[in-house]
């Protein structure tokens, strides 16, 4: 079984800088052997991905590329705390908020993206419980927000990044 580091690797990808906290906020705390984020926006160097409401200004796979950006995001806060990607041992639990127009129903859809890209790196280990819940907006007005809870291999004192 190939470790997680392998896997990001071979899909050619690289862990974001951690994205600086909006307001008054950590990126991630671990408590035992669990890591929480905070809901991370689909930004790359800062900058939103897109803007708007899914199903508006934004396409449901706009959406799913930011929902997979932000869960990327979360991944960075997540594996700074955790002490590294092979370090997470399984992918618990994913929210994505989704700001869509009214009667906008694929909120699902678009929470694959940030879930596709966890099993994706972690195998099976990133099979996870996951609410996907329609918002009328978000910070910044993003069309996505992705908060992850990771399960790590051992158990140390309650950590904060």
């Amino acid at each position: 079984m190939k470790a997680p580091s392998e896997r990001f690797a071979k899909l050619g990808l690289t862990l974001p800088g951690i994205p600086t906290p909006l307001a008054a906020y950590v990126p991630a705390v671990r408590a035992g052997d669990l890591v929480y984020t905070a809901g991370q926006l689909p930004t790359v160097d800062g900058d939103l991905l897109a803007t708007g409401l899914v199903g508006g200004e934004v396409t449901v796979e706009q959406a799913t590329q930011c929902a997979r950006t932000a869960a990327l995001n979360g991944l960075a806060a997540a594996v700074e705390v955790a002490g590294g990607l092979d370090a997470i041992g399984q992918v618990v639990k994913v929210t994505a908020y989704v700001a869509g127009t009214p009667g906008f129903s694929d909120h699902a859809r678009v929470a694959d993206g940030a879930s596709e890209l966890l099993e994706q790196v972690f195998g099976p280990a990133g099979r996870h419980a996951r609410a996907a819940v329609g918002v009328a907006s978000l910070p910044r007005n993003a069309p996505v927000e992705v908060e992850l809870v990771v399960q790590t291999h051992s158990t140390p004192t309650i950590h904060r990044l």
